[in-house]
């Protein structure tokens, strides 16, 4: 099952009463051990390692070579304090990466920037997103990322790195921040192309059969929309500051790759609204169907009792008690009877019918 309690069990109570840059992780607590992957590359050469001990990672600091430092796990307060005594990662910056509930935002420091979002998968058998935070921290010729757990969706960077594609392999660390970004936001698509469908299954059902699971979905998928929209759409302020931005540790050159994120978060956006938008649709629908379903049942209720009435008058009329009837002496009264009454049904159904009253 899909790991969606971090929007219910974070809680922010461990901060109260701490000082600002109090390094405290708040989030799903992991036992597991914390992995620290290293790669170094440059256009030549390409290095790949896992670092047992986080001082390994200190000669990444002054290297010629762009140096992608990945920690998969923050429990471990310990990690991430030693690498923010490494890199001089402000206190607060520090604070923020520990903190998996952070609304994606950008900051600028002298040495760094430091960007947070959150990187999503979504889990088709019970139709729920996994989010996962991402932070990602760069300076002159490094950048380090930081995940909540093993399992991204970095490999294809990686594999990009490996096979020594020139663009990536002949530019810095803010081109890998944009790299990063891109695969995240990529993936947002696919997301959308799973509610797209899911949507659309929906809808069909709805109008072959409203049934009352069907409205719990809908339900669960409206509010895994509005988690969605929420970690999407603050992403739009962080493109855009990136973009405007005047920092040195960001090229030119890569200002043109964040404009094409930006397009790409607002198409992310756009189509979140229209989705949002067709499952109020859908729950329109439903309310439309079960109405009416429960008009049909009650145009067929009274159609029948309008046909009894006639019948029960008749019925009454030689149920009563008196002593002299004459037609209780007739020898085919009650068949005569019977006939009648048939008849009469049968007249009026046909009228019914010739009135559009029943299909």
């Amino acid at each position: 099952m899909a790991k969606s309690g971090k929007r219910i069990k974070i809680k922010r109570s461990k901060k109260i009463g701490l000082s600002p840059g109090h390094l405290i992780f708040i989030g799903e607590q992991n036992h597991e051990t914390v992995g620290i992957d290293l790669i170094d590359y440059d256009i030549e050469r390409l290095t790949e390692m896992k670092l047992e001990d986080i001082n390994e990672a200190s000669h990444c600091k002054d290297s010629p070579q762009v140096s992608w430092i990945n920690v998969n796990g923050l429990h471990d307060v310990s990690i991430v304090e030693q690498l923010g005594k490494i890199f001089e990662i402000h206190p607060l910056v520090l604070e923020d990466i520990l903190n998996a509930d952070q609304r994606p935002k950008v900051d600028f420091f002298e040495h760094h920037v430091y960007m947070v979002f959150n990187m999503l998968t979504y889990h088709q058998g019970d139709k729920k997103i996994e989010y996962e935070q991402i932070s990602l921290l760069f300076g002159k010729n490094y950048l380090i990322s930081f995940q909540e757990r093993p399992g991204d969706v970095f490999e294809a960077v990686r594999e990009r790195i490996r096979a020594g594609k020139v663009r990536l392999r002949n530019s810095g660390p803010d081109y890998l921040a944009y790299a990063l970004m891109d695969v995240v936001v990529d993936h947002y698509f696919l997301i959308l192309e799973k509610f797209g469908e899911d949507i659309e299954a929906f809808e069909e059902a709805l109008m072959e059969n409203p049934r009352t699971d069907l409205l719990h979905n809908i339900y669960h998928l409206k509010r895994e929309m509005l988690y969605l929209r929420k970690s999407v759409w603050p992403l739009r302020e962080v493109v855009t500051r990136l973009e405007k931005s005047e920092t040195e540790l960001i090229e030119q050159k890569t200002m043109v790759y964040l404009r094409d994120v930006y397009d790409h978060t607002i198409q992310v956006i756009e189509n979140i609204e229209i989705y949002r938008d067709t499952i109020s649709g859908l729950l329109d629908l439903y309310l439309s169907s079960v109405s009416y379903k429960m008009n049909e049942v009650m145009k067929t209720l009274t159609v029948i009792g309008a046909i009894f009435i006639p019948l029960t008058f008749i019925v009454g009329v030689y149920g009563m008690n008196f002593e002299y009837m004459p037609e209780l002496a007739w020898p085919n009264g009650y068949f005569i009877i019977w006939g009648i009454m048939a008849a009469i049904a049968v007249g009026m159904l046909l009228y019914f019918r010739s009135k559009h009253w029943l299909k």
